[in-house]
């Protein structure tokens, strides 16, 4: 029988134990011999029939201890334990399940934080909880494959160079709905000479109104004085409306200041950037659809 996904995080934090980088492969690997699982059992795949069970829970095994910061992610598809996972080896565990992440302040952060206001579905929780009706556990478990893919779409899209992601900005405006077809709606604007000005796209198809755009492929937060530089380059084409987005976060003080501005200035950083290209279909594919239904009472009362 392959093991469930809470099973497998102590396996998985232990096989990691020596410090060394490990790919999802080795893992996969070890994990089969260690619970001395068939050929047959470890090619058993999933009922969408795209991906083997068993790499299905060791791939949320590493998400949640990731999210506790017991394991980092060097790289996509690779593992590293952290300090922190180091010290938990050190307890000498029998099993590490969602109660006892739940000790970390980073995975209940994680658990409790509210859905991006840009998803379709209303600002839930993700429920980790064995409990719970069928939809609420489909629709748990549609958030954490959101996020898991949200996460991966981030570190692709830092791995980019500045021109591509410069590029990546008009095309996701554009498919929010903004001017139109990508060859009207969107221009980049030079590198040099551009007065803090990364991209122009038209509010709509006719052009009335233009808005500006930003972009900043930065690691490290952005500050209020990079959203101040913006404003003024703003100021300097008269213009009324712009998007600041990077791939990192916005500091409190420079949230705060875009907020209390005259003119509209909109920042989005890498999480957010991340849904909503997930929300427009921006660098991803539709595997699967599901439609859930319920009985109509209407239909069987009888006049």
């Amino acid at each position: 029988m392959i093991p469930d996904y809470q099973t497998l995080m102590l396996p998985v934090l232990r096989l990691c134990g020596n410090g060394q980088v490990r790919s999802s492969r080795e893992l996969v690997e070890a994990i089969g011999d260690s619970f001395r699982l068939s050929t047959e059992q470890r090619k058993e795949l999933l009922p969408s029939g795209r991906q083997p069970i068993l790499d299905n829970r060791i791939g949320w095994a590493k998400t949640y201890l990731k999210k506790a910061g017991l394991l980092d992610s060097p790289r996509r598809g690779q593992v590293v334990i952290t300090e922190r996972g180091r010290s938990v080896l050190t307890e000498n565990l029998d099993r590490i399940d969602i109660t006892y992440l739940e000790r970390f302040s980073e995975f209940i952060e994680f658990r409790d934080t509210p859905r991006t206001e840009h998803a379709e579905t209303s600002a839930s929780t993700v429920d980790i909880s064995p409990t719970g009706t069928p939809e609420k556990a489909l629709e748990s478990a549609y958030q954490e494959l959101r996020e898991s893919l949200a996460e991966e779409i981030l570190a692709k899209v830092k791995e980019c160079n500045p021109d591509f992601f410069e590029l990546l900005v008009v095309e996701l405006l554009v498919a929010m709905g903004y001017g139109g077809s990508r060859k009207d709606a969107g221009e980049r604007v030079g590198r040099s000479g551009d007065g803090g000005i990364d991209g122009i796209i038209k509010e709509d198809r006719l052009g009335l109104d233009v808005i500006y755009i930003q972009a900043k492929r930065w690691e490290s937060s952005v500050g209020r004085p990079e959203v101040q530089k913006f404003v003024g380059a703003l100021q300097g084409q008269r213009a009324r409306k712009g998007v600041f987005i990077t791939i990192s976060l916005f500091t409190r003080d420079a949230i705060d200041y875009a907020a209390n501005l005259e003119s509209k200035v909109i920042l989005i950083d890498g999480r957010q950037l991340a849904q909503l290209m997930v929300d427009f279909n921006i660098g991803v594919t539709r595997v699967s659809s599901y439609e859930v239904k319920r009985i109509d009472n209407d239909y069987f009362t009888e006049e």
